[in-house]
C-alpha cells in the first residue's frame, strides 16, 4: 500500500469517549476521536432517518454574542435533525450582559436550562471561560480570532471527501491570514496529521501570526512558504483555502477598504489551476470568489456547508454520550 494514506486507516489507539467534555480547541482532542467524529458525520449523513432520535429530549442553548449566520443555524439544525431542542440568542444586545453580566454567570444559569451550549464571542479565551463555568458541554463556535474548532472539522470532512486522505497535500491558504481563526485552526490540527506543506498566500499586513508558523516549524513533516502572487503558486495545490478579509477585525476602513480586493479568484485564474483541486471558503464570502467559480466542479465551499451540519451533529450527540443508533456495529463490521 502506498504510503499516500488518511492517518485513519492506521491509527490503532482507541478511541476516547467524548462524553460530558467540552470543545474549546481541538489541541486536547487525541486524533483518533477527531477522526471518529468525522467517521461519524459521514455515517449520518447516509442513515438520517436512522439517527433522528438520537437526542431526543436533549436542548441546545446556543449564545452568541456577535453575528453569524452559517455557523448559528448549522448548530440549530444539527440538533433538530437529532431530534432535540434549541433556545438561546444572536447578538449580546439580546443577552443579559447589555445589563453588565459576566459570562459565567450567564453559563451558570444557562447550565440549568440546557443539555449542551454553543458559545461565539469576540473575544479570546471567552470560550474557555465559559466551559470552566458552565456544568454542561460548551462548543466553542469561534472567540475572536483565535480558534473555530467545529470549522476545522467542517474543513477536513470536505477536504477527506474531496481528496481522499488528510496528508500528503499541498494546501493554499489564502487571503486574511492575520485574523483568520479558521485558518489558525486549521493548520494547527492538520500539523497534527503530518505530511502537509502550506502555502501562506496573504499580503504583508494580513501574514500568518508567528505562534501558527512556530506551530508549522514544529512539525517534523511539515514546511511553509508565504508568498504575495496567488498566481504564481496556485498550480501547485491540490486544495485552495480562500479566506475574506474581515471588517469586522479592523480599526480602520481605509486599511481595510485598501485590502479587500487583493485577492479575487475567478475563471481566469483557475485556468493554471490543477482539475482536482478544491477550493474551500469557511463562508461569508464578499467577492473573493466570483459567482462564476460556483459552478466549476472544483468549487467545495458549499459541500462545506452540508459538512459543517454533519460534524456539528456527530460533535453535540458525541458530547451528550448519545449513541447513534448502528454507528458501532457498522465500525465493528469494518474493523
Amino acid at each position: 500500500m502506498s504510503q499516500q494514506v488518511d492517518h485513519a486507516s492506521n491509527t490503532s489507539s482507541a478511541v476516547v469517549p467524548l462524553r460530558g467534555r467540552s470543545v474549546v480547541t481541538l489541541d486536547d482532542i487525541p486524533m483518533t476521536q477527531i477522526l471518529d467524529l468525522l467517521d461519524r458525520a459521514a455515517y449520518i449523513d447516509t442513515h438520517r432517518r436512522q439517527v433522528a432520535h438520537t437526542c431526543d429530549g436533549r436542548v441546545l442553548a446556543t449564545l452568541f454574542y456577535e453575528p453569524s449566520t452559517r455557523t448559528r443555524l448549522s448548530f440549530e439544525t444539527a440538533m433538530l435533525r437529532l431530534g432535540g431542542q434549541v433556545i438561546g440568542f444572536a447578538g449580546a444586545q439580546l443577552a443579559s450582559v447589555s445589563k453588565g453580566e459576566s459570562i459565567s454567570d450567564t453559563l451558570k444559569t444557562v447550565s440549568n436550562y440546557a443539555d449542551i451550549v454553543a458559545i461565539r464571542h469576540p473575544k479570546e479565551g471567552a470560550a474557555l471561560v465559559a466551559s470552566q463555568a458552565a456544568t454542561v458541554p460548551v462548543i466553542n463556535a469561534g472567540d475572536g480570532g483565535h480558534m473555530h474548532p467545529t470549522q476545522t472539522l467542517t474543513d477536513l470532512a470536505t477536504i477527506r471527501a474531496r481528496k481522499g486522505r488528510l496528508n500528503h497535500l499541498t494546501i493554499g491558504l489564502c487571503g486574511d491570514l492575520t485574523f483568520g481563526r479558521t485558518v489558525h485552526s486549521l493548520i494547527t490540527t492538520l500539523c497534527r496529521l503530518g505530511h502537509v506543506d502550506f502555502v501562506l498566500i496573504s499580503p504583508d499586513e494580513l501574514r500568518t501570526p508567528e505562534y501558527v508558523l512556530e506551530r508549522i516549524r514544529s512539525s517534523a513533516d511539515c514546511t511553509y512558504r508565504e508568498t504575495g502572487d496567488l498566481n504564481g503558486v496556485i498550480g501547485d495545490l491540490d486544495v485552495l483555502y480562500m479566506t475574506r478579509v474581515q471588517q469586522e477585525r479592523f480599526f480602520n476602513e481605509d486599511d481595510y477598504l485598501r485590502l479587500r480586493d487583493t485577492y479575487i479568484l475567478n475563471a481566469d485564474k483557475l485556468r493554471a489551476a490543477r482539475p482536482d483541486m478544491a477550493i474551500l471558503h469557511p463562508l461569508p464570502r464578499v467577492n473573493e470568489i466570483a459567482v462564476e467559480v460556483d459552478d466549476d466542479p472544483r468549487a467545495a465551499y458549499f459541500q462545506q456547508v452540508r459538512n459543517g451540519m454533519l460534524v456539528r451533529m456527530a460533535l453535540e450527540s458525541a458530547l451528550l454520550g448519545d449513541e447513534l443508533p448502528g454507528y458501532r456495529k457498522q465500525k465493528e463490521v469494518a474493523a
